[in-house]
């Protein structure tokens, strides 16, 4: 899969980015990690802060809150939802603003016991004109910024990971 890409359905523009790596740890502590909203700020550095809307201490479908993070060196919170889940290994999260709705997925897939592969992809779909007008004068700039911060999540979430105790070993 290409790392990212930008594409135009009828009025709405798409936009795609696409990260991976080897996390050397086993995939259900990785799963752990990320669905491990109230320490999230803790693992990824591009995480500000985290404020949980549903009254749950789980993670499922449903899950509910707002992240706020750091970006173009200004703060920018979002609401986000989980819809989907396949524990432990995939889930879906979506978030609207305006006329723009994002859908990230991460997926935790096993390599053997000891590494897995943890990948991120984000769509961002729009059909606002004035994001229309963004995305053909600064899309690819705006592609290689969230590719890089989607990238440091991921390596942020595989160092955490990587430092965790595994549950039920000594």
């Amino acid at each position: 899969m290409m790392p990212y890409r930008t594409a135009r359905y009828g009025k709405a523009v798409t936009v795609d980015v696409h990260v991976e790596r080897v996390v050397d740890a086993p995939a259900t502590r990785v799963w752990e990690v990320v669905t491990d909203l109230d320490s999230a700020p803790a693992v990824i550095s591009g995480i500000d802060h985290v404020e949980r809307l549903d009254d749950a201490t789980s993670f499922g479908v449903g899950t509910t809150w707002r992240e706020t993070r750091t970006m173009f060196g200004k703060q920018v919170t979002e609401q986000m939802e989980v819809t989907q889940v396949d524990p432990p290994h995939r889930y879906t999260v979506v978030a609207i603003n305006g006329s723009t709705t994002y859908t990230s997925v991460v997926a935790v897939t096993p390599i053997d016991e000891h590494r897995c592969h943890l990948t991120m992809t984000m769509a961002a779909r729009s059909s606002s004109l004035v994001t229309r007008l963004l995305a053909a004068t600064l899309g690819r700039l705006f592609l290689r910024a969230t590719r890089s911060a989607l990238q440091r999540d991921v390596d942020d979430i595989a160092a955490c990971s990587t430092d965790r105790p595994t549950p039920g070993i000594a």
